[in-house]
């Protein structure tokens, strides 16, 4: 003998949610978490801490406004393309005033 549950079932008619579900919704939706950790003695602040958290889908966070990772040189391998050309450039410059006579020629 079995007896009916009192609570609503939350995802579906047969309540079966699996992870990939959850994990969906979640990231189609976007969920944010922030919070503030402060340490005072005395009223003398002595640390302080903010951590935001946001946890989306690519396509999610884009529409948000949010895509630091596109120009981070650690995560982007076309982000690390251009720092070294600007680099090479700046070093360019940099030999070429140090050796008038050299800036004129293609180094390899």
């Amino acid at each position: 003998m079995t007896t009916p549950s009192r609570l609503p079932e939350p995802y579906g008619s047969n309540g079966s949610a699996n992870l990939a579900d959850i994990l969906e919704r979640v990231l189609d939706k976007g969920v944010v978490i922030a919070g503030d950790i402060r340490i005072n003695l005395l009223d003398i602040e002595l640390l302080t801490v903010k951590l935001r958290l946001i946890v989306a889908s690519v396509d999610k966070a884009r529409e948000m406004g949010i895509d630091w990772w596109e120009d981070d040189p650690s995560l982007s391998s076309r982000a690390r393309r251009d720092e070294l050309a600007r680099e090479n450039a700046e070093l360019r410059e940099r030999l070429a005033a140090l050796e008038p006579g050299r800036g004129q020629e293609e180094i390899p």
